[in-house]
């Protein structure tokens, strides 16, 4: 399937590893021209090299995507290198566990920031570029614990998550007359390497199997590169259709039903 993605221009948060780079990697070689944004300058050297090598068109930006100007930087960054921007994913995230009564405000801040915040603050900065284009395609990846009860500790996880789904929702009916879709993807547990679920397969192994066959009716972890070809259909005009849409990406880990 053609999926038309021939010189789009993407931009990707939180690109230089796991799940990011899976999805930048797979908009590339579909023929976009991608910019991959991440905190770590050599970590994000080393991802654009791998694309280059591949003779993909990529661009590296070192940015913290928490910033106030960060929406400003990303846009005037791919203005200048690419002209626009027809998709925005938004994928850096991070968690702070805790019991509720045991988190702190500067804990809410910091990961309001992080999972929602910058998000939207980010992509609204692409919105005009895509207004200008009469098209475009936002994808937030939020998680299975936005869509349902993550359990003890995941307060702030499962608040932050929930809320980029909500405000996707909402964001996808005010721009659908300007073409602009907005969708969210909710991962369940994905295993790369050096990521959280990585780790503990390293540390233990027996655990692990047991909370697979408690856990995820599919009978492994995910890959990321399963979540990035579901992104990347979204991001496409084959998923003309689908806006306001949060899609889990699982093995049937979740228990939502809706």
């Amino acid at each position: 399937m053609d999926l038309q993605l021939k010189d789009k221009v993407a931009v990707v948060t939180g690109a230089s590893r796991g799940i990011g780079k899976a999805i930048a990697s797979s908009l590339a070689h579909e023929g976009c021209k991608v910019v991959l944004c991440a905190r770590g300058q050599e970590e994000l050297d080393a991802t654009c090299g791998e694309l280059k090598q591949a003779g993909c068109d990529v661009s590296g930006l070192v940015l913290d995507i928490t910033a106030p100007m960060a929406g400003a930087q990303i846009l005037d960054f791919t203005n200048a290198r690419y002209g626009g921007i027809d998709i925005f994913v938004g994928n850096a995230g991070g968690n702070r566990r805790g019991q509720f009564t045991e988190t702190t405000d500067q804990d809410w801040q910091d990961i309001i920031e992080l999972n929602l915040k910058s998000h939207l603050n980010t992509s609204r900065a692409a919105i005009g570029s895509m207004k200008e284009r009469g098209a475009g395609s936002i994808v937030f990846i939020s998680s299975i614990f936005g869509r349902e009860a993550g359990g003890k500790g995941l307060s702030i996880y499962n608040a932050t998550k929930s809320a980029l789904i909500s405000a996707a929702k909402i964001m996808s009916i005010e721009l659908a007359e300007f073409g602009i879709r907005v969708n969210t993807v909710a991962p369940g547990s994905i295993r790369f390497p050096g990521g959280s679920w990585d780790k503990r397969c390293v540390s233990d192994p027996e655990g692990m199997k047991v909370f697979i066959a408690e856990n995820i009716p599919g009978g492994r972890f995910g890959k990321a590169e399963e979540v990035a070809d579901v992104v990347t259909f979204l991001c496409s005009s084959r998923a003309s259709w689908v806006s306001g849409a949060c899609i889990p990406v699982d093995g049937v880990q979740s228990k939502s039903l809706i």
